[in-house]
């Protein structure tokens, strides 16, 4: 039976921290769509919305450095498994059940080797996560306020890349096919995108 006692805190906190704001909305939607590939299968649903919620608080504003160089050289992996234990515990989750969430959070990157369900789901959702509509609108959003984006020209050529390389990382038969529509829009956007330019800068 899932704990529901320590979420409502969790969300607060993740809600408080968000910044910017539109940061915080990813965390919802990854823990239902994480859900909704595990349905049928045997996972712990406490830690895979434990770290679901938890895992991109590195990257928001006043957790990672605002130094350029730091910043290109930031972990916020590393960073969120050193503070996740004692925020969790402030939280009332399950002493127990804390080294699962902090192995979800490691595997959750598309260059990870899941070993656990969780980490599996999370992971799956993620890159799901950086596909179709949804996909487009998290890149654009960062140009001028991500050092990776400075025009939209770089966001393009992260979503070329997400298109290429993405889809093939996946490991459940129910992400690829959830993939499938989503790389469609992707796919029909980048095309647009550059038919529309006719060679200008973007």
């Amino acid at each position: 039976m899932p704990n529901t006692a320590f979420r409502p805190a969790l969300m607060e906190y993740l809600r408080a921290q968000a910044r910017p704001l539109d940061k915080f909305s990813h965390q919802p939607r990854l823990y239902a769509l994480a859900r909704q590939l595990g349905e049928g299968k045997s996972y712990d649903d406490d830690v895979l919305f434990a770290a679901a919620w938890l895992h991109d608080l590195g990257i928001f504003v006043g957790h990672r450095p605002e130094d350029p160089a730091a910043l290109a050289a930031w972990d916020h992996v590393a960073y969120i498994r050193g503070r996740a234990p004692e925020l969790l515990r402030g939280f009332g989750f399950p002493e127990e059940k804390i080294c699962a969430v902090l192995t979800a959070i490691a595997e959750h990157l598309p260059t990870a080797d899941p070993g656990t369900p969780e980490g599996m789901l999370l992971r799956d959702a993620d890159i799901l996560e950086q596909l179709g509509a949804v996909g487009i609108l998290r890149t654009v959003s960062k140009v001028g306020r991500d050092t990776r984006f400075f025009t939209f020209r770089d966001a393009l050529a992260q979503l070329h890349r997400n298109a290429s390389e993405l889809p093939g990382k996946l490991r459940l038969a129910e992400a690829r096919r959830e993939a499938e529509p989503r790389l469609r829009v992707l796919e029909e956007f980048l095309a647009a995108a550059e038919a529309e330019a006719d060679g200008e800068p973007l």
